[in-house]
């Protein structure tokens, strides 16, 4: 990872409101890096916030799915997903393969605002970082 962070934000329906609160919070730090979203979240950040934001489509149409490819291709650096644990979501299986693969390429994530605030104030936050894991490793 380079300084410059591609930092992709991620929010269910009853957690956009939460996400636009941190984020509009922590637009200075934000707005260093590049930022990437969901198609209604990514609007929303993008008109509320004024930030810049590249769009993929909606998680339900297929959104989430880009964002584990662009995981895969070496593409985003940290995901925050503020994800509803307690509303069923009809695209669940895109939720948790996403989840997933951000655990095995060894992204920082943070799925709620505490881990969110600690992770963007990190000092790593700010460096080049390794967090490929290593080939051997099981």
């Amino acid at each position: 990872m380079e300084k410059t962070k591609r930092i992709v934000l991620v929010a269910h329906d009853n957690k956009k409101k939460d996400l636009l609160d941190w984020v509009t919070f922590n637009k200075g730090t934000l707005a260093k890096h590049f930022l990437s979203a969901t198609g209604t979240t990514g609007k929303i950040i993008a008109e509320s916030a004024g930030l810049p934001v590249h769009r993929f489509i909606s998680g339900p149409l297929g959104g989430d799915q880009q964002i584990g490819a662009k995981i895969v291709d070496g593409g985003i650096d940290i995901m925050i997903f503020f994800w509803d644990p307690l509303s069923a979501q009809p695209h669940d299986p895109d939720v948790k393969a996403l989840l997933r693969i951000a655990v095995l390429y060894n992204i920082p994530m943070a799925c709620n605002r505490s881990t969110a605030d600690f992770l963007i104030s990190s000092h790593l936050l700010d460096e080049d970082y390794d967090n490929r894991p290593s080939e051997n490793a099981n």
